[in-house]
């Protein structure tokens, strides 16, 4: 039998077979793991701690309806792509993949934005694989399958080349019974979960998506216990939190309009606490330290998350209509492909320190110092740029003019 382990904080789900690490012996008759509680997969919670942060949330999301019907249509082109854009770097940053942020914005606006040019088009099969689970978790409304779990699944991982040792079954429930979460380096790993035995895996889905698409729920704690039933699981072999945060997508966005997106990154507020996540999830799938079997703080640290999100959101949207606004300003303007590039990458990054000097020019385009000083005297005219106050001489600088 086929036995392998998973470590945390690895390029994906790193899967290791369980022999080459020392075994963690454990008595049958000893109850650590969550899904061996006699009430699993019941979960129990005090609706009562929740009540304020549902209200909270209910708050936040009207703001952000609220903010969507003022849009204009290239307005809401650029906050949709900017949101799913931090969707998907924030959801493979968890799991420590890295993603270029060019290649998911095209492949975002290959689908999204009719004016995209495919002369333009960076987008990888890699990015273009996990957009369109985006996509279909955010837009599809139809209820979730099995078979649909395992079409996200083939497109995280097909095509993917593994070693001898990491090589994993996709788009099909892992096939070995334990498999353990661990941290640490080689030998001196700490276990922190041992997932559900593979004979469960497949009635426990099943239940898992009945009731995902069926039971009676406020959605916000809905979505956040099928984040945790899902994991928990751990059905397959890797990408099992990717996986769990599309179906917590899919779940929140069904509160929005036919063909309209969620206009807040889940994952993107998952990122900026990614201790906090680990840790959360590791006090409540142990019942060493989750005693109670009370899944209330898992609910309390999930909503403040989404609340988060939507928090973040509120505040990037402005920043987006206004980058949008910029770039149709300058649309009628006859800018060469150097000043795009620039222009580009000052405004998708937001810690450009500095402004634009002439040598930074030169160093983004790589061209001579002659054709950069034309091409800033030129943004200058155009009114695309300003000189920062204060900055002189040989120290001048430039800002863009959003």
């Amino acid at each position: 039998m086929k036995q392998l382990k998973v470590l945390i904080d690895s390029k994906h789900d790193t899967i290791r077979p369980l022999n080459w690490f020392k075994r963690v012996k454990m008595e049958q008759n000893i109850k650590k793991w969550v899904w061996q509680h006699e009430n699993y997969p019941h979960f129990s919670y005090d609706k009562s701690q929740l009540k304020e942060l549902l209200v909270s949330l209910e708050y936040r999301r009207g703001l952000l309806d609220g903010v969507a019907k003022f849009f204009s249509e290239r307005d809401r082109v650029s906050v949709e792509v900017d949101i799913l854009t931090e969707e998907a770097l924030h959801t493979s940053a968890i799991e420590g993949e890295y993603l270029r942020r060019q290649s998911v914005q095209n492949s975002l606006k290959k689908r999204l934005d009719r004016e995209f040019l495919a002369l333009e088009d960076s987008s990888t099969h890699q990015s273009d694989a996990l957009v369109a689970v985006l996509l279909d978790c955010s837009l599809n409304r139809k209820p979730l399958e099995v078979e649909r779990l395992h079409a996200w699944h083939n497109a995280l991982f097909e095509g993917k080349r593994f070693d001898v040792l990491t090589k994993i079954d996709v788009a099909s429930f892992r096939t070995h019974d334990e498999m353990e979460v661990v941290s640490g380096a080689m030998g001196q790993e700490k276990v922190h979960y041992l997932a559900l035995p593979q004979k469960w895996i497949r009635q426990d889905i099943l239940e898992l998506l009945e009731w995902s698409n069926g039971a009676d729920e406020n959605i916000y704690i809905k979505s956040a216990l099928a984040h945790l039933w899902f994991v928990i699981i751990h059905p397959y072999d890797d990408g099992n939190g990717r996986i769990a945060r599309a179906i917590t997508d899919y779940l929140l966005s069904s509160q929005s309009d036919e063909n309209a997106f969620k206009l807040y990154s889940f994952s993107m507020a998952v990122n900026s606490d990614r201790k906090g996540y680990y840790a959360i999830l590791d006090r409540t799938t142990n019942l060493f330290k989750n005693r109670d079997y009370d899944f209330t703080p898992w609910l309390l640290w999930h909503l403040e998350t989404l609340s988060h999100a939507m928090e973040m959101a509120l505040e990037r949207i402005d920043d987006v209509i206004a980058k949008t606004k910029f770039w149709d300003r300058c649309r009628d303007k006859s800018l060469n492909s150097r000043q795009l590039k620039v222009l580009g990458k000052v405004l998708d990054k937001s810690d450009f320190e500095g402004g634009i000097n002439t040598k930074k020019y030169m160093s983004m385009t790589k061209t001579s110092r002659a054709t950069a000083v034309r091409d800033i005297n030129e943004l200058l005219e155009y009114g695309c740029i300003v000189q920062i106050e204060g900055s002189l001489g040989r120290n001048v600088c430039y800002e863009v003019k959003v």
